[in-house]
């Protein structure tokens, strides 16, 4: 008998876990000598072959590669399933980044479902994998990938007296990364040098901010306008009003002081209270 081979494949996720327990059958054609006695072999070995593994069905659709897209907001449903009827009375589970999901029992036996409502920032790169309870090694994951702007919109109002520090902070955290980010004063761009401003950057966040602010200089509106590859020109907006700096009365002083005033006034009546009593009875 000429040679020939049989390959059972299962395809798997990112970390190499089996996506589902489907299996392929591939025989390579070839000319035997034997024809009745190898076909009766291979068709009993096929027969004895069974599907062992759990298949997850997502709406979105996954990518081949064990990905879903959303945006915030999203819903995303998680349907895990166990196509070998050998094993449809097996529970299942479900993890999220490790951990275990809880789940009702009426949730646990052949088809097993999970709800992501609303997507929110957190779940980017989440993964959920689901498994068989018995056999965790028997699983299939997806992973989430969240879209979603910086987090700018709306307007906020400042008001500064000279001479004090302004800061103003420009959330950048976005799916994908802000690739760019501009600060704007009256439409124009900041003049750092002209305005003593500084501009810091930490990857999260962009930090506008400037010492001894002055009305002439720094009262206007200001705009954060961050861009990315997905969310072009967000912006938030800052008015940011500078008035002159008043004196402030010392208030914690003049508490301290009418109170050695009233301990004073209290002490010397009680010294000459007797005085005070005479001169009451005449």
């Amino acid at each position: 008998m000429e040679e020939q081979s049989l390959l059972f494949t299962q395809s798997e996720n990112r970390g190499g876990e089996k996506r589902d327990g489907c299996c392929r059958f591939i025989q390579k054609k070839a000319k035997m000598k034997n024809f009745f006695g190898v076909r009766l072999h291979l068709l009993l070995l096929l027969a004895s072959q069974t599907c062992d593994g759990v298949r997850i069905n997502s709406t979105p659709e996954a990518s081949a590669e064990g990905f879903i897209q959303a945006s915030l907001n999203d819903t995303v449903s998680l349907i895990c399933e166990i196509p070998d009827a050998n094993l449809q009375e097996e529970e299942l589970k479900w993890q999220r980044n490790g951990a275990t999901v809880s789940l009702k029992d009426t949730n646990k036996k052949t088809r097993s479902a999970v709800c992501i409502t609303p997507v929110i920032p957190e779940d980017n790169d989440a993964t959920f994998t689901c498994s068989l309870a018995k056999n965790s090694t028997v699983s299939a994951s997806v992973t989430l990938t969240v879209l979603y702007p910086p987090q700018l919109s709306g307007s906020e109002n400042i008001n500064i007296e000279e001479e004090e520090d302004l800061v103003l902070v420009c959330d950048m955290k976005s799916n994908p990364l802000v690739t760019s980010v501009m600060w704007t004063l009256n439409g124009s761009t900041v003049d750092l040098i002209a305005g003593g401003f500084t501009v810091t950057n930490d990857g999260r966040t962009s930090r506008l901010q400037v010492s001894n602010v002055e009305r002439s200089l720094h009262t206007g509106v200001y705009q954060c306008i961050a861009s990315s590859s997905a969310f072009p020109n967000t912006t938030k907006t800052f008015y940011v009003n500078v008035t002159e700096r008043t004196v402030k009365f010392p208030l914690v002083p003049l508490i301290a002081g009418v109170v050695v005033v009233c301990v004073t006034s209290i002490l010397a009546i009680v010294s000459r209270w007797r005085k005070i009593v005479k001169c009451c009875k005449k």
